[in-house]
């Protein structure tokens, strides 16, 4: 299954990956080598780079650790390809604009027959590839569109996260399935079930880790990920789909959804089960 990962942080910070040696914290050095991905968010727009290829034959890999892009909404994905070919338009992050906004999603899982599913339209939006991630994207864009083109407003956050349950809820019925998604504001995050090192597919589908970093080192260095910050007030929120230190990291319940914002799960949001 593909890893995801994503990181919410109160100031920016600059988050590079030896993905080849990430993929391992998952069990499985060999499969994924389909594709990977990473958004770093600045402001309303995101610098997108991806490359259906394995990581450690990327030059962009370099790029990134070379040019020390900093964010405070990083979104990344590595890919095992289950579905569709292994090239750019199947490759994930997938980004769509909404309301003036680059909204970045991306997910494992398997949600077969996703095209058939009545609540799953796609209305104005087409997917681009093959995968039944972006096809889900897009059917996602959908139930968000009238209420980002209402005025210039962002929509509230309650009204938000009400899509993004009732979404995660249909997908629910089609199989094991964890998302990712960012407007360029917040970061939802929807755990599920995942394929575990034995084979067996259970919860937790995703964890988390909230590190503060106040008059310490702001930075934190493992196996595959350094995220490093030159502020010594920081505090950062970590999703991951295995823990990737060996801090705490806390377990997502299945069919939970939980908010980041500037390095920190919104309090009104933390925990939330959907109904």
């Amino acid at each position: 299954m593909c890893e995801l990962f994503a990181m919410s942080s109160r100031l920016p910070a600059t988050v590079t990956f030896s993905l080849e040696e990430f993929s391992r914290h998952g069990g499985a050095t060999g499969p994924h080598k389909d594709g990977w991905g990473i958004a770093y968010y600045q402001g309303e727009d995101v610098q997108l780079i991806k490359e259906p290829a394995a990581a450690a034959e990327s030059s962009f890999n370099h790029f990134i650790k070379d040019h020390g892009l900093k964010s405070n909404l990083v979104i990344s994905h590595i890919r095992k390809a289950t579905q569709g070919v292994r090239a750019l338009k199947n490759t994930q992050p997938f980004s769509r604009e909404l309301g003036g906004r680059v909204h970045v999603f991306a997910h494992n899982g398997m949600l077969p027959r996703v095209e058939n599913h009545a609540e799953l339209s796609l209305g104005t939006y087409r997917p681009i590839g093959a995968t039944d991630s972006e096809y889900a994207f897009c059917a996602f864009l959908a139930r968000m569109q009238a209420m980002w083109l209402v005025d210039e407003e962002s929509p509230s956050l309650e009204n938000r996260l009400e899509v993004v349950t009732g979404f995660a809820r249909v997908i629910d019925e089609l199989g094991p399935a964890n998302f990712i998604y960012s407007d360029g504001e917040v970061i939802f995050v929807y755990a599920n079930r995942r394929t575990q090192v034995n084979g067996e597919i259970r919860a937790p589908g995703l964890w988390w880790l909230c590190r503060s970093c106040i008059g310490e080192s702001s930075s934190i260095v493992t196996p595959g990920l350094t995220i490093d910050s030159s502020h010594d007030r920081q505090e950062v929120i970590l999703v991951a789909s295995v823990p990737l230190t060996d801090e705490p990291w806390i377990p997502l319940k299945e069919g939970e959804v939980i908010v980041m914002s500037q390095g920190k799960i919104l309090p009104s949001c933390e925990g939330i089960k959907r109904g």
